[in-house]
């Protein structure tokens, strides 16, 4: 008989499993029962709780999303002002929750995973429009019509950057990342009308 209240902890570990698994191997080429092993349980659970590689990795990533939404919502909440809140938003996909090698790992395999498939592709497009939003919210009272060409190109040097720094792996490279990102902001803010 299962014990009440067992489900979340268990998927849980199951997802910090995932994660931790993809960054010890570095690729997708890893198998629920390794996921499972990892997370102190039997593969036949794993499979009851998610269905399947896919899907337990799709909620490792949701989880990273959620923990880097999360980080979004903290730094917004000490930003006063349009600007504040954009470096924020900047600052907040630059910490270094983000630059764990496990969350770099998870975050690359997941690019690709998006590539062919359809529910990956799916959570990719909620997070890059999310971003988008987000930065088009303190754009347009800055500097107008010009919000969502300046919001893509802050949100393609964000990812960008992140995997470029991601890929270094060194701590002053992430500082580096967060400062040309900003320096791009201001550049967009400063920019006069065409």
């Amino acid at each position: 008989m299962p014990k009440l209240g067992m489900e979340p902890i268990r998927r849980a570990a199951l997802v910090k499993a995932t994660i931790d698994e993809i960054g010890a191997v570095g690729n997708l080429d890893v198998t629920v029962s390794n996921i499972a092993r990892r997370a102190g349980m039997s593969s036949a659970l794993a499979h009851h709780y998610f269905g399947g590689k896919d899907q337990i990795f799709l909620a490792a990533m949701r989880h990273t999303l959620s923990v880097y939404a999360a980080e979004v919502r903290t730094a917004l909440q000490g930003a006063n002002g349009h600007t504040a809140r954009l470096e924020a938003i900047i600052r907040a996909g630059f910490t270094s929750f983000n630059f764990q090698p496990e969350v770099i790992a998870a975050w690359l395999n997941f690019y690709v995973l998006a590539q062919t498939s359809a529910d990956a592709h799916h959570l990719l497009r909620v997070y890059q429009r999310r971003l988008q939003s987000n930065l088009l919210h303190d754009l347009r009272p800055l500097i107008g019509d010009r919000a969502t060409g300046a919001a893509g190109r802050l949100a393609g040097l964000i990812d960008g950057l992140y995997l470029r720094q991601g890929l270094a792996r060194s701590a002053a490279q992430q500082s580096d990342a967060t400062t040309q990102a900003l320096a791009l902001l201001h550049m967009e803010l400063g920019a006069r009308p065409q």
